[in-house]
């Protein structure tokens, strides 16, 4: 049996069409006598969708309990069982209650393809699970319910269902999509038009690089080398010399004139990593080409343009930008340049420009090698082993009856060039060959102690002898230098490296980076200097070490980073070669020092806003919420001294229990504003002490209804760390909160538990619940979530609550109770072992005043 094919139909946000599109597929192939049935299909009480389900035949939900409540799922083995062509199965990356079959319905589906059963399902983009950061960003929202990529992507066909920003919230304001009280709420915070136009551009991106991927697959299926069309790629490429920016620009603009234009750079190495690029000039080409909108590509080649070629077509390239040749006119004898070899192979499906630089025709110039850089000692140790080595080996040979023969003399003196050439590098190897040479003649070649020679064979295995040791020196000191300079394009690879994973990690410590300078390069101090005008004097910004300087003229040495900011170095002069790291590390703490400003003035904003934000808050509660209960005292109070009216005792006593509740309310309310005043001051001061909860939450309950609570704290529970006072100030504000927003007649549920070394306390209603996107909106101050009435506060008892928490050590979090409510879980800290009393017992005050 095959396995069945996947049809996901992908939307960039809820309400877009996604299980419509689905059922609408579904009657399709019902019409053309297609076995089709709905596994499992979720309406959300949308009259459309529903209606579309009418005339498909559905497979009956299994039923879960799950903590006292009954939930409808997928029944996956009455599906299997019934066999079908096609199972439409809705809500791809839904997570399956505890106690089925699998955690996740993507699961399900890939038994239900395993069985050879074709699915058609649906996705939002913000389940992928490589897009969850990127979501959250936009949304502020996480997502909880993810479906990993390669699921997919592994689908047979993906149609995506897609929808303008401004025709979804119309269709949500026509209670489309949401009931009607549910509307408000999510067009002022998920369904922003901002979020929604991200999270299309996120959906379509996503789709137009799987139609990439299945039109590659398709042409490599098929062998096909020519360049289809679909869109414009302009491949540009890059030989390291300073024309490489004018390329890119031209191949930028040559993009915009077309819609969806690509540009991709690319250099071409040879394999054996002889190159005159400049390293640096790459670099800047690279950031050139991604700043504007392009990737850049490093290729190794030795036929650079079979190469570029080859790149040009793998990537279904339409264009190629190349610079003209810097050859010079006598040049072309050797053979055609690059520019005309591609121009000439690239066939009628590739496109050629050639644009002109200022360094056409004005030659390449030669590559200048950089030799070792070898000390002093080294050298001076290279000419004592390429001088004194062999005149010690003659000295040797002459006194010591040896007799090894003109070879084996001739392969000792061989060896003593080859170690010169190692330690001193190429000239005293040279020197040595010359010396030993001459040796062999005066003390090894007849005639004997005369620079002439009688055999003719000794005369030719002397100049052997003399061209080898040269050869092999010239080999060795290129090996030498070789090994140096990949000794150090490594270490400098690893810098870099570090310098990119930082700007990926996004660490923003100015310190840490100047102390990596500083162990980088061996200083004794590392400083960054500013100033904000050419006239004006520096400050330092950061430094690390001993011995910084006040100026970038007193430091040993210094990089400046742009006009107004260097980094200054002291401890030794750096070489030429070190400073192109040195300038990555300067523009890096550039970097990093302007990020922590950005950081810095967030935050003050940020904390500008809320500040204005809590003032004009409290301005509404006290022009509404503290008016009211003080409007309702004044009318008793004026009505109990009134002359007019004689007042029985039961009339007083209804006046007077009202200015009573009045002035409940103001102390409440008054009390909140306090407490919230003093969290925002950081004046909050907990005295933590073990203590029994059951001991803190039934006193908590003092102001709610009899018979609205029901208690369960076990007497067994281990203590807790934290301040009573709070504690109780926390639970109360909560509990009233539930209680207000519970159903009628179903008591709000407060019950504990012991996890580990921390404690759950649990405050459970049945009322209307919060959506996810809102659950932690109703931590703020001076919020009120949906239609609640404006006597009901201020909106300040679940701050304070979190904040009071959260003061001593805890966390508060709203979750889902399951069939329907809200439930909020206070974690806490359980005390350890209780420490010996030495001391008479405090009075728990813990706020400061």
């Amino acid at each position: 049996m095959g396995r069945g094919k996947l049809r996901i139909y992908l939307g960039a946000a809820p309400g877009v069409g996604k299980t419509y599109a689905m059922l609408s597929e579904g009657h399709r192939r019902v019409e053309r006598g297609t076995d089709c049935v709905v596994g499992f299909v979720e309406h959300h009480d949308r009259p459309r969708t529903e209606v579309m389900l009418h005339g498909l035949e559905q497979v009956a939900r299994r039923q879960i309990d799950y903590r006292g409540t009954t939930f409808p799922e997928m029944d996956l083995d009455a599906v299997l069982a019934r066999e079908p062509a096609v199972a439409l199965v809705d809500e791809l990356a839904h997570t399956n209650v505890p106690g089925s079959r699998n955690p996740k319905r993507w699961q399900d589906v890939e038994e239900l393809l395993a069985a050879g059963i074709d699915v058609i399902s649906t996705v939002n983009i913000q389940h992928l699970e490589s897009l969850g950061d990127v979501v959250e960003a936009i949304t502020g929202v996480r997502q909880r319910e993810t479906v990993p990529d390669e699921v997919v992507r592994r689908a047979d066909q993906i149609e995506l269902v897609d929808m303008s920003p401004q025709a979804l919230r119309r269709r949500m304001a026509h209670g489309n999509v949401y009931k009607p009280d549910k509307v408000d709420a999510a067009l002022s915070n998920y369904f922003r038009p901002g979020n929604l136009t991200a999270l299309r551009e996120l959906a379509l991106l996503w789709t137009a690089d799987r139609v990439d991927e299945y039109l590659r697959q398709y042409r490599g299926e098929h062998n096909i080398q020519s360049t289809w069309q679909a869109r414009e790629r302009i491949v540009v490429g890059l030989t390291g010399g300073p024309e490489g920016r004018t390329l890119i620009r031209r191949a930028a603009r040559l993009a915009e004139k077309g819609a969806g234009g690509e540009v991709l750079a690319v250099y071409i190495s040879r394999s054996d990593g002889l190159t005159s690029a400049s390293p640096k000039e790459l670099a800047v080409q690279r950031t050139l080409v991604e700043d504007l909108g392009g990737t850049f590509h490093h290729v190794i080649g030795d036929d650079i343009p079979a190469a570029l070629l080859s790149f040009a077509r793998g990537v279904n390239a339409t264009q190629i930008v190349l610079g003209s040749s810097r050859r010079r006119s006598w040049q072309y004898v050797l053979g055609p340049g690059v520019g005309q070899t591609v121009a000439r192979d690239s066939g009628p499906d590739l496109d050629v420009h050639i644009v002109t630089h200022e360094g056409a025709a004005k030659g390449r110039g030669l590559p200048v090698a950089r030799g070792a850089r070898l000390g002093r000692a080294r050298i001076v140790w290279g000419w004592l082993v390429g001088v004194g080595g062999p005149a010690l080996l003659a000295l040797l040979l002459t006194h010591v009856d040896a007799n090894l023969g003109l070879a084996n003399d001739m392969l000792l003196f061989l060896a003593l060039t080859v170690a010169a050439a190692l330690v001193g590098g190429l000239l005293p190897a040279l020197a040595s060959a010359a010396f030993g040479s001459l040796l062999l003649n005066w003390f090894f070649t007849p005639p004997l102690h005369r620079l002439t020679v009688a055999d003719p064979k000794n005369i030719v295995a002397i100049a052997v002898f003399f061209g080898v040791a040269m050869s092999v020196a010239s080999v060795v000191d290129l090996a030498a230098r070789r090994t140096h300079q990949a000794a150090r394009l490594r270490a400098e690879s690893e810098v870099l490296s570090y310098l990119a994973g930082s700007v990926l990690r996004g660490e923003t410590s100015l310190e840490a980076l100047l102390e990596r300078v500083r162990e980088t390069f061996s200083m004794d101090s590392v400083a960054l200097l500013e100033r904000t005008g050419d006239l004006e004097p520096w400050t330092c910004a950061a430094s690390v070490g001993t011995g910084t300087v006040a100026r970038p003229e007193d430091a040993d040495v210094d990089m400046p980073v742009g006009d107004h900011l260097a980094l200054a170095l002291t401890g030794r002069v750096l070489p030429a070669e070190d400073r192109r790291v040195l300038g990555a590390f300067a523009a890096q703490a550039a970097v990093v020092l302007d990020r922590q400003r950005l950081v810095d003035q967030a935050e003050e904003a940020r904390k500008l806003a809320e500040g204005n934000k809590i003032r004009t808050s409290l301005l509404a509660a006290v022009s509404h919420d503290l008016r009211t209960p003080l409007a309702g005292i004044k009318a008793s109070v004026s009505s109990l001294r009134s002359d007019d009216v004689e007042w029985s005792e039961e009339d007083r006593a209804v006046l007077l229990e009202g200015i009573e509740d009045g002035a409940d309310r103001l102390d409440h309310l008054v009390g909140n504003l306090l407490d919230m005043s003093r969290l925002q001051t950081g004046t909050v001061t907990p005295l933590i002490r073990p203590t029994d909860l059951d001991e803190v939450v039934p006193m908590a309950l003092g102001g709610v209804p009899d018979g609205s609570v029901e208690l369960d704290i076990p007497e067994t529970l281990p203590m807790v760390a934290v301040d009573r006072g709070l504690l109780e100030r926390a639970v109360a504000n909560i509990v009233e909160n539930a209680v207000k927003y519970s159903s009628d007649g179903v008591p709000v549920a407060v019950g504990a538990s012991v996890l580990g070394e921390r404690l759950e306390l649990r405050v459970t209603d049945r009322g209307p619940g919060v959506p996810d996107e809102a659950k932690d909106g109703i931590f703020e101050p001076f919020q009120r979530f949906g239609d609640a009435p404006r006597g009901a506060g201020v909106g300040l008892g679940l701050a304070v609550a979190r904040g009071f928490v959260e003061a001593m050590g805890g966390t508060i979090t709203a979750e889902d109770t399951p069939g329907g409510g809200l439930t909020m879980v206070l974690t806490l800290r359980t005390a350890g072992p209780p420490p010996p009393d030495t001391a008479a017992p405090a009075m728990p005050a813990h706020i400061m005043t």
